[in-house]
C-alpha cells in the first residue's frame, strides 16, 4: 500500500514534468496519477493490482472573474479590507489527498481519531477516506492541536478539500 506522503510526492513529480500519466503497481497495490486537462481535476486512483478500475474525470465549473468595482467605492472599502484578517491565518489545513468518503473513526461506534483540542503530531492518524472500498489512513502531517473539524462523518470530500484546522507548535 502507498503512504500518503509517497502519493504527495509523486503527485508533486508529475506536476513538474511533461509527463500526462504515471501508473505504478507495488506489493499488490496499483497507483494511476493523471494530469488534469481544463476541464477536470487531477485523478489519483488507488487500487489492489488484481483489479482494473477506470478513473473518472470530475468536471470543473468555469471560474468566476470579478468585476472591477467603481472607483469611489473602491475607496471607502479600501481600509475595511486593510482591516481583515484571515480568519485561519496562521494555521495548518489538512486537505483530502483524493475523491472519498470521510470517516473520523476506525469502525462505526468507535471512538473518533481526534476531537477539537486534541495535540497531535505528524504520524497521528486524523481521519480515514474510503475510495474504492480502501481505506486510507490520513495522519496530520504536523505537531499542533485540532482547533477545527471541517466534514462531518460520512461525508464525500473533493481532492483538496480542507479536512482539520491545526494551530502549529
Amino acid at each position: 500500500m502507498f503512504k500518503l506522503s509517497e502519493i504527495k510526492e509523486l503527485i508533486k513529480l508529475v506536476d513538474s514534468t511533461t509527463v500526462q500519466e504515471l501508473e505504478i503497481e507495488s506489493e499488490g497495490s496499483r497507483l494511476l496519477i493523471r494530469k488534469p486537462n481544463k476541464t477536470e481535476s487531477v485523478v489519483v486512483t488507488h487500487a489492489p493490482a488484481a483489479h482494473t478500475y477506470t478513473p473518472v474525470a470530475i468536471p470543473q465549473p468555469a471560474p468566476q472573474v470579478p468585476t472591477p468595482a467603481p472607483a469611489a467605492a473602491a475607496e471607502s472599502s479600501a481600509p475595511a479590507e486593510a482591516a481583515k484578517v484571515e480568519p485561519d491565518a496562521g494555521l495548518h489545513r489538512i486537505t483530502s489527498p483524493m475523491v472519498g468518503t470521510f470517516y473520523r473513526a476506525p469502525s462505526p461506534g468507535a471512538a473518533p481519531f481526534v476531537n477539537i483540542g486534541d495535540k497531535v503530531n505528524e504520524k497521528t492518524t486524523v481521519c480515514i477516506l474510503e475510495a474504492m472500498k480502501l481505506m486510507n489512513p490520513i495522519e496530520a502531517e504536523v505537531k499542533g492541536e485540532i482547533v477545527d473539524i471541517l466534514v462531518e462523518n460520512g461525508q464525500l470530500v473533493e481532492y483538496g478539500q480542507t479536512l482539520f484546522l491545526v494551530k502549529p507548535e
